[in-house]
């Protein structure tokens, strides 16, 4: 079998290129699901806020409703206990990062605090927002 060295290409091969595609389309899927962390909470201002985002962080949610959320899962108070002790039975030094709306019941911020000291949470921060200009 003799092969013509002289005659172009009349095609050109994209299964390289439709498998970067695919790739690079799951990737972006897996990102974008990833990056959901928590639920949207109005949160209030603080003078001089310092992130505690580490790595395994607990987020505890109050929306406005009173609604509480761990890692954007609504829970009960109940719920809320023994998913912590669960977690805390992993990891002794679990850091709990609270959320809550400025119009929540400060009532229902209490009672997760409760359940935070009930647990035994001793690495607990409250979620704020930076002020202009800090």
């Amino acid at each position: 079998m003799q092969v013509n060295e002289d005659k172009p290409y009349d095609d050109i091969n994209i299964t390289p290129m439709l498998d970067l595609a695919y790739v690079l389309v799951v990737i972006f899927i897996i990102m974008t699901t990833a990056s959901v962390q928590g639920m949207k909470v109005d949160l209030p201002k603080g003078s001089s806020v310092v992130s505690l985002a580490v790595p395994k962080t607990k987020v505890i949610s109050v929306n406005s409703a009173g609604q509480v959320f761990i890692d954007a899962i609504p829970v009960s108070l109940a719920e809320l206990e023994a998913k912590l002790r669960t977690a805390k039975a992993i990891n002794p030094d679990l850091p709990i990062v609270l959320k809550g709306d400025r119009q929540s019941q400060y009532e229902k911020i209490m009672n997760v605090l409760d359940v935070c000291g009930r647990v035994g949470i001793s690495s607990l921060g409250l979620a704020a927002q930076r002020t202009p200009g800090s």
